[in-house]
C-alpha cells in the first residue's frame, strides 16, 4: 500500500512538473504578427510601427516621412547642422511651474525640475524627423510576420532591424530599441564628464567602432555586431580598449568580451562588461546595460507595456552638437546648460523592467521611454530596492539626415541622491565627425588585434 501510494506521489508530481514546463514554454514563445496587422504598416501606421496622425490637439504632427536629405550646401566638417535653428520656444518647465504640465512629464523629469535648482526644460514645437532607408522598412514589413520570440530571445529575424513593430509585451518594444538601425556601422570620438555635486568635473575621451555584421568582410553567424573603443584621455586610461561580440539570439549565445589594459599591457576576458557592470571614467553613475540607452541580454528583468504617453523628451537636439560651442557652454554644475537643450511633445512606448526574483542588479526596477518614430530609449528611470527614485537618464536625439536614420547625439544620467550627472557623447571642440556606413575587416575585431588597438590610441 505504501509503494502504491508513492508511486502515484511519484507520478502527480512529475505531471505537474511537465504541465508548468509546457505552460512555462508556451508563456515565453509569442505568437507571430498576424498578416492584417502587419499590413497596417506604411499606411495608418508608419513602416516602423508609429501613428501616422498627428494627436487631436495638433501639439503631436502626422509624420510625413521624416528628413530624408541634408541641407542645402550642408558641409559634413561643420557639423550637423540645426534644421530649426531660430525657433523659439513655446515654454520653459520650472520647478515653480512643474505642476501645470504634469501630464507631459515623467515622473524622473518632474523629480529633477523639483530638486535640481538648474534643471529645466526649453520646450519647442514638435517636429517628426525620424526617417529610414526604404530597404530598412521593406526588410521590417516582410518579417514582421515572422519573428517571434523565444525565452528572452528572438528568432527568424532575417535582417529585420524593427522586429515588433506592433509589440503586444514590453520584452518586445525592448528588442525594437536592441535591434533598430543606427547606420549600419559607426565610427565615432567624443567626450564624457562626470560632474560631482559641487561642479567639477575632468574630461574622459573615447574612440569607438561599432560594426554590424552585415558591414564586416567576413559574417559570423548568430553576430549582431563587434564593437571596439579605446580610451583617448586621461593619461591614467588612455589605450585602454574594450571588444565586445554581441550576438542576436542570446539564448544560444552569450555576449563575448575582452579588454587590454594598457597598464598590464595584457588582454583578458571581460565577463563583467555587461549589466551592471561600471563604466570606467563614469564616477560609478553608469552601468554597462545603460550605454546607448539600454544594451545586452534582457533576461534579468521581466517586462511589461504600460502602452503610450504623450510625453516632453530631448529631440532634435542639434544644439548640443554645436560645433561653434565650447565644452564649457555646455557642461555646467548640476546639469547640462539648459538654454542649449531643446525638449519636444512626442507619443513614447513606457516599458516597466522589474528584477527577476533570483537575479542580481543594482536597479531593481526601470522605467524606459521609448520614442515610437526611432525605437530609441529617450528616457529612462531606476529605482533602489527600497523602491525609491535613483538616476534619471535623458538621451537626446537628432536625425543624420544624410544616411538617414534617428540616432542620439549626446546622454546624460543625473543622480538624485547625490546631485551629480555624467554627460558623454560630446564633440563640440574635435575636429572629426561621425561617420556612418563604416565598413569593418573581420581580423580587426578579434582578441588578438586589442592589443594593436590600444597601442594606436
Amino acid at each position: 500500500m505504501q509503494n502504491s501510494t508513492r508511486s502515484c506521489l511519484r507520478n502527480t508530481v512529475v505531471t505537474a512538473f511537465v504541465t508548468l514546463f509546457v505552460a512555462f514554454i508556451a508563456s515565453n514563445a509569442q505568437c507571430k504578427l498576424a498578416a492584417a496587422e502587419a499590413d497596417r504598416l506604411g499606411k495608418d501606421l508608419t513602416p516602423v510601427g508609429a501613428e501616422r496622425a498627428g494627436n487631436p490637439q495638433g501639439s503631436i504632427p502626422a509624420w510625413t516621412g521624416g528628413i530624408a536629405k541634408p541641407p542645402a550646401a550642408w558641409n559634413r566638417e561643420d557639423g550637423y547642422a540645426n534644421p530649426f535653428e531660430g525657433e523659439a520656444p513655446r515654454f520653459i518647465i520650472t520647478a515653480q511651474n512643474v505642476d501645470q504640465y504634469r501630464e507631459g512629464l515623467a515622473p524622473g523629469v518632474t523629480a529633477l525640475l523639483k530638486r535640481n535648482p538648474n534643471f529645466r526644460m526649453l520646450v519647442y514645437p514638435t517636429h517628426r524627423t525620424a526617417g529610414f532607408p526604404k530597404d530598412v522598412t521593406d526588410i521590417a514589413k516582410a518579417q514582421a510576420t515572422q519573428v517571434e520570440i523565444q525565452g528572452f530571445g528572438v528568432t527568424n529575424l532575417g535582417g529585420s532591424t524593427v522586429p515588433f513593430p506592433i509589440p503586444k509585451t514590453g520584452l518586445e518594444a525592448i528588442w525594437n530599441h536592441l535591434l533598430r538601425y543606427t547606420g549600419g556601422g559607426v565610427e565615432r570620438a567624443g567626450h564624457s564628464f562626470p560632474v560631482r555635486p559641487n561642479g567639477d568635473t575632468y574630461k574622459i575621451g573615447f574612440h569607438a567602432y561599432r560594426i554590424y555584421d552585415q558591414n564586416m568582410d567576413v559574417q559570423t553567424p548568430n553576430r549582431l555586431y563587434s564593437a571596439m573603443g579605446s580610451f583617448i584621455e586621461p593619461a591614467s586610461l588612455k589605450g585602454t580598449t574594450f571588444l565586445v561580440h554581441e550576438p542576436i539570439d542570446q539564448v544560444a549565445e552569450k555576449r563575448s568580451a575582452w579588454i587590454y589594459n594598457a597598464g598590464a599591457r595584457r588582454v583578458r576576458r571581460a565577463p563583467d562588461l555587461g549589466y551592471d557592470g561600471i563604466n570606467d571614467g563614469s564616477e560609478g553613475l553608469v552601468t554597462t546595460d545603460q550605454v546607448d540607452g539600454y544594451n545586452g541580454a534582457p533576461d534579468r528583468y521581466d517586462w511589461k507595456l504600460h502602452g503610450k504617453r504623450e510625453l516632453f523628451v530631448p529631440y532634435n537636439t542639434y544644439e548640443m552638437g554645436d560645433k561653434k560651442l565650447k565644452y564649457s557652454d555646455i557642461v555646467n554644475k548640476g546639469t547640462v546648460n539648459p538654454n542649449h537643450m531643446r525638449y519636444e511633445l512626442h507619443r513614447v512606448w513606457v516599458v516597466e523592467a522589474t528584477l527577476k526574483p533570483g537575479q542580481s542588479h543594482i536597479y531593481a526596477k526601470r522605467f524606459f521611454y521609448l520614442d515610437e518614430d526611432s525605437w530609441a530609449v529617450l528616457m529612462e528611470e531606476t529605482y533602489t530596492g527600497r523602491g525609491d527614485l535613483w538616476r534619471v537618464a535623458l538621451h537626446g536625439q537628432v536625425q543624420y539626415y544624410d544616411v538617414p536614420f534617428p540616432g542620439y547625439r549626446f546622454g546624460m544620467i543625473h543622480d538624485l541622491d547625490t546631485g551629480g550627472y555624467i554627460v558623454g557623447g560630446l564633440d563640440n571642440e574635435l575636429k572629426t565627425v561621425i561617420k556612418f556606413n563604416v565598413k569593418g575587416k573581420f581580423a580587426d575585431f578579434q582578441a588578438d588585434a586589442l592589443r594593436r588597438a590600444g597601442g594606436t590610441k
